[in-house]
Formats: structure tokens, sequence, C-alpha cells
């Protein structure tokens, strides 16, 4: 494995980040650190799902991130929970695991289920999910059916309502889908397979429906790791976990280059300002400076 730090394929990869930027590791000791998201008045939040906890990173506003942060405990049970984002209210919304449903936090601190089942069939382990701006949610559930071996992308129609609207499968073309970014149109989703190393996208249809998908983008490397989380940037950039680190993918597919990361990354997000990328990887959340903004989806 390389050293960490800053591989270019193509010089324009200097267009979305410094040639010399600094990995920096904001905070350690976990079992399993996944599915950060940063909250708009300034903390991030991150599950540790081998130990069921979700964290919580404060930082105040006139302090330069990602120093001087507080680690705290957010939800002590998080039921083995992986991705997290926010609605356009700020309430956390969650991939859980086990048991398999997707939940989310009031601000008085109570549960929401908004989906624990498709028909009559259980979820299975929903992993990554992400918040469209019409208040729908996508998410990812990556455990194959018993049944007959298929795995889903599910689509939450209105979450922003009380009761959650019924659950809709949209997709079952990835072999094992991990995480899943919206573009910054909101028009396109794209999805981690793991099982192919390869990133795919498919269009969204008007009615939240998605068409037929494609291959966008694939991992090229002998090194070990599996894609998983992944986000995108204002200009249709790619910013995907895969072996040795974050691969960056421009709008084409084309790769740019690589942030090698000191462990294996298992997803990213923006920082505040939707600036900056922490990375969460294994036992670390790390940070990274970026010349760029994110899709800003809640």
């Amino acid at each position: 494995m390389r050293a960490p730090g800053i591989y270019a394929e193509h010089t324009d990869l200097f267009q979305l980040i410094d040639r010399r930027a600094q990995i920096v590791r904001v905070a350690g000791g976990f079992g399993f650190a996944a599915g950060p998201v940063f909250s708009r008045i300034g903390f991030l939040l991150f599950s540790d799902s081998q130990k069921g906890t979700i964290h919580r990173w404060g930082i105040p506003n006139w302090q330069p991130e990602p120093r001087g942060g507080r680690l705290t405990v957010f939800r002590k049970q998080s039921h083995r929970s992986r991705g997290l984002t926010f609605d356009h209210q700020g309430r956390l919304l969650a991939c859980e695991t086990n048991p398999g449903r997707v939940t989310r936090t009031e601000k008085n601190g109570s549960i929401t289920i908004l989906a624990d089942r498709y028909h009559d069939q259980p979820l299975r382990a929903p992993c990554d999910l992400v918040y469209n701006i019409d208040g729908s949610v996508y998410f990812t559930d990556s455990r194959p059916d018993p049944a007959n071996g298929s795995t889903s992308i599910y689509r939450l129609p209105r979450t922003q309502l009380p009761e959650a609207s019924p659950l809709q499968r949209v997709s079952e073309e990835c072999e094992m889908p991990r995480g899943v970014a919206l573009g910054p149109k909101q028009n396109r989703l794209y999805i981690t397979d793991a099982a192919r190393r390869v990133v795919r996208v498919q269009a969204i249809q008007p009615d939240g429906s998605l068409a037929s998908g494609r291959i966008f983008a694939q991992f090229a490397s002998a090194a070990p790791g599996r894609p998983d989380g992944l986000k995108t940037d204002e200009r249709g950039d790619v910013f995907a976990t895969g072996p040795e680190g974050i691969w960056i993918f421009a709008a084409d597919g084309a790769h740019l280059g690589t942030i090698v990361t000191p462990e294996q990354p298992t997803n990213c997000c923006w920082g505040r300002g939707f600036r900056g990328l922490y990375i969460t990887a294994e036992t670390s959340v790390y940070y990274v400076e970026t010349r760029v903004s994110g899709t800003r989806t809640f």
C-alpha cells in the first residue's frame, strides 16, 4: 500500500484538491467508523457500527476545521447503524442493520421508524442513504435476499410526513450496492457496487423511479479494499471510497487521482459549508481540505 497522500492520474485533480493537502487524523479508537455527515450548525456525526453507537464531533464556529473539536456520544444504542444523513429540518436519518431499518431521530431524541420492511419482507441490512430536496430518501440494502439472492435500492417518497409513505423498490441492478449519492442537479443517482468494484449511475425519472443504469467508473486496482460510500461535488465529480483511499472521478468517469488514506476508508462527507472532506476509515476519522464544494442535499 502506498504512503498516505494525494496521487494524481491527471493534472485536473489539482483543481479539486491541493497536491500538498494534509490528511489530518481527527479522532480514533473506534471499532468500525462509518457514515459521516456534517450538520449545517457545525458538528459531525458518524457511526461506530461495531460498537453500536453514533458519535458527535462538535466544532466551534470560530475554530478552523478540524481543530478544537470535542467528541461525545450522540446515541448510545444505534442498532449498528451505518449510513447517516439529515433531512431539511436537521433531523438525523440512519440506516440500521440490527434489526434492518431506516430511522429518524426527532428533535426530542425519540426514534421514528421510517421503513423496516418491503411488503411483508423485513429489510436485511440497510447500508447507506441520501436525502433528496423533494423530501424523499434513497437507500441501499446490500445483504442478499436468501430466497433469490437479490439486493435492492429503495426509495421512501415522503419522509417529512409524520407517517412514512410506502416503500418503493427502484432498482436491483447492483450485485452488492453500498454507497449512494445524488448528482449536483439531483437528477442522477450514483451507487457503488462492492462486488463488481464499480460505480454505477442511474437517471432519476420525474416520478422518482430510476431508469436503467450504466457503469460510470471502475476501480482498476489490485490493492485490497472494496468500494463503499461516496459523495459528489458541485461540478459533478465523484469522490468514492475504494482500494487504498478516496478515488476521485471526473464527471465523465475518468479517474483523476486518489487520496490514499492511512486506513481503508468506509465513507466520506463534506464539511462546514460543504467544503473539505471528512473520511471515516475503520478505527479513525480523517479530514482533508478541498478546493471544491460538495453537492448540497439537505
